[in-house]
């Protein structure tokens, strides 16, 4: 693979880097920012983003519009090499024809004689008979693979791929000090359909009987704004907020990645409900616990070794309550952190092209 490609590298063509970019979810953009820091100095790439003009101002970088597969394939017939950039892109929990976009990716670049690379790939869930043989079809036609969890990486051997599994990549992101002793506590949460009201009651009451007992200011750190950024506002009006939650809470704002993390090194705790709320969490060294609405935040979380309760189970206020108290200014050891972002790091490997 490697002299296929350095011969396509001296003719100048890009890699095509294939994500949900522009899509204003911090993840993706932590992502997209650690993909392109593996790539070697001046490799030319192009971009899949729907909000094109961000992902060109802030990175400086050629894009497609990647809600239009026409558009995308146009652009692979110019590209050297796809890159499936980190998340969970083969899947079916999104849509059966989330699934078939990506397999028309794949299989037109193998057509092309173009080496397909998935980075940092989680894999699954694949709730369907049909997309588990169109996975497996698609599997052996990947020329590297790395994954980015365990359960990827068995899943892909059931369906007759073995490769090894790394870390997700942004635990590579860049790390900062935290700062956060005695700080507040910040939330990333999400709406979900597996909180209802009544089930929302048993979170936030633990949370006001947090902020309290350490007359902590509680800060919502909205992660996807088109998804996140009414949630605090929806909860209030819906009558969910308890006084004492209610009267300590207001709602920041992270334009990126490294905004996130200063406001997380500041932490006193992060709950987060998302992935890489989390994970950049954990990288800004501030003490964390997850709820886990999919199985990756829970794989996330064990490997970082902080509290996570599942969202199906069910909740008790008193043992949210214990488990964030023994939480709260208590940050992992360093040294957990580092062993996934060199586990992250091995990811670059895929990318000598």
């Amino acid at each position: 693979m490697a002299s296929l490609l350095r011969a396509q590298h001296a003719a100048g063509q890009p890699l095509l880097l294939c994500g949900y970019y522009g899509e204003h979810n911090l993840g993706d953009d932590a992502l997209l920012e650690v993909l392109l820091a593996q790539i070697a100095p001046g490799t030319a790439v192009v971009i899949t983003a729907y909000d094109e003009q961000l992902v060109q101002q802030r990175h400086g970088f050629a894009t497609v519009q990647r809600r239009h597969l026409t558009t995308v394939l146009a652009a692979l017939r110019h590209c050297r090499a796809l890159v499936l950039g980190g998340g969970s892109l083969l899947q079916d929990a999104t849509s059966f024809k989330s699934l078939l976009y990506y397999a028309a990716l794949i299989t037109v670049a193998r057509g092309q004689g173009k080496p397909v690379v998935l980075w940092g790939q989680g894999l699954g869930p694949l709730h369907r008979r049909r997309s588990r043989w169109l996975v497996r079809f698609l599997l052996p036609l990947a020329t590297a693979v790395c994954w980015r969890d365990p359960a990827s990486a068995a899943l892909a051997a059931s369906l007759g791929r073995v490769d090894p599994a790394a870390a997700d990549p942004v635990w590579a992101s860049q790390p900062v000090p935290w700062l956060g002793l005695g700080g507040p506590i910040v939330v990333c949460l999400r709406p979900t359909a597996l909180l209802g009201a009544t089930a929302w009651r048993v979170y936030l009451e633990a949370l006001a009987a947090l902020a309290q007992a350490a007359d902590r200011e509680v800060l919502w750190l909205p992660f996807h704004q088109d998804q996140d950024q009414t949630l605090l506002a929806d909860l209030q009006q819906a009558g969910l907020l308890p006084e004492a939650l209610r009267s300590r809470s207001r709602q920041v704002q992270a334009r990126t990645p490294a905004e996130a993390k200063a406001v997380f090194a500041s932490a006193g705790l992060v709950i987060a409900m998302r992935l890489h709320g989390l994970i950049l969490a954990a990288v800004s060294g501030a003490p964390t616990a997850a709820l886990s609405y999919d199985p990756k935040v829970e794989a996330a979380a064990q490997a970082l070794g902080c509290p996570c309760h599942s969202l199906q189970a069910p909740a008790r206020t008193d043992e949210l309550l214990l488990n964030w108290q023994r939480q709260l200014d208590h940050p992992a050891p360093p040294r957990v952190s580092e062993t996934l972002r060199r586990q992250a790091a091995q990811l670059a490997a895929l990318l000598n092209v």
